[in-house]
């Protein structure tokens, strides 16, 4: 039985559902904006940074996002959804 884009989305969303609240929030932010530094996600969103960080830790924990160092900015990171294909 092959899978197809559809089944892959919806499976991708129930595990989306296990997460915190916040952790929700920033998913959606990145699904729909793109790739994003942290102040950008904060400024996005309207969560605070620290809880930025954490939604950030926690989906990076768990494979959904990665991280890349922003090319015009070396202190920061630069933040985007793991395709999960």
């Amino acid at each position: 039985m092959s899978t197809t884009n559809q089944d892959t989305t919806l499976d991708r969303d129930r595990d989306v559902t296990d997460l915190p609240p916040s952790a929700k929030l920033v998913y959606k932010v990145l699904e729909y904006e793109g790739a994003m530094t942290q102040d950008e996600i904060a400024t996005e969103s309207r969560l605070c940074p620290r809880t930025v960080r954490y939604a950030l830790a926690t989906l990076e924990d768990d494979g959904f996002v990665t991280s890349r160092v922003n090319l015009r900015d070396a202190r920061q990171s630069v933040y985007r959804l793991v395709d999960r294909e």
